[in-house]
């Protein structure tokens, strides 16, 4: 399969490289540039699949570039990176047509997650998509909210799907507690780790029957979907 090519524009130099080898140990294929005129003949001279853009930099902040790379693809995605949460920075971000937006500090996880998803969503990009995940006796269907055991169907919330999708994208690997909340509650505010917690005490209870099947928590880090055959 293809390489995802991705540009990242990052004027802090650390994290630009951070992220450049993150993603490519993750498997994209990435391009760094280090302020928006850099960013913008980077995208003029090959071809990608995302961008993901700082918003404070010199020479050219990532507003006006995320700008003037949609004049150029207006389906390329975009991803914004902020040190900022402010409210408006979020609309202007999405007026212009934004995919997503991460709010520094994240974890490599949570962009990982959101990278993955709006590839998901783009055009041309149907090998990333999954929707059948089968483990132990279940079969999972994410595009229609079921779980399968043998006869017996459940109906999940979507709540309940997205976390069950994520465990299974990582199964036998522990999930970030903080980056599921930010992704699929947008927030990791206690009151959403609460929620959490119903949620993954919903799954348990729907995964029971099989023996062989559980989610462990990982105390400090977050859940795993364990399957013992």
């Amino acid at each position: 399969m293809t390489k995802k090519k991705l540009l990242i524009v990052e004027d802090d130099e650390n994290l630009g490289q951070i992220l450049k080898e993150y993603l490519e140990i993750k498997g994209f294929d990435t391009s760094l540039a280090r302020d928006g005129e850099e960013g913008l003949s980077e995208f003029n001279s090959n071809s990608y699949d995302l961008c993901i853009l700082d918003i404070m930099m010199p020479r050219k902040d990532g507003f006006t570039l995320a700008r003037e790379i949609k004049l150029l693809n207006k389906e390329m995605p975009v991803i914004f990176l902020t040190a900022k949460s402010l409210k408006e920075d979020t609309i202007e971000g999405f007026k212009i047509g934004a995919d997503d937006y991460v709010t520094k500090p994240f974890s490599m996880e949570e962009l990982l997650l959101r990278i993955q998803a709006v590839l998901r969503r783009s055009t041309g990009t149907t090998t990333e998509v999954k929707s059948t995940y089968t483990f132990g006796r279940f079969t999972f269907h994410y595009d229609q909210q079921l779980l399968l055991f043998g006869d017996e169907k459940q109906k999940l919330t979507s709540k309940e799907s997205e976390l069950l999708r994520l465990l299974c994208q990582n199964i036998n690997k522990t999930l970030d507690r903080s980056a599921a909340l930010k992704y699929i509650w947008k927030d990791d505010s206690y009151f959403n780790a609460r929620s959490m917690d119903v949620y993954i005490a919903k799954l348990r209870k729907h995964l029971k029957k099989d023996d062989n099947i559980q989610i462990l928590t990982i105390h400090g880090e977050g859940f795993k979907l364990v399957s013992l055959n």
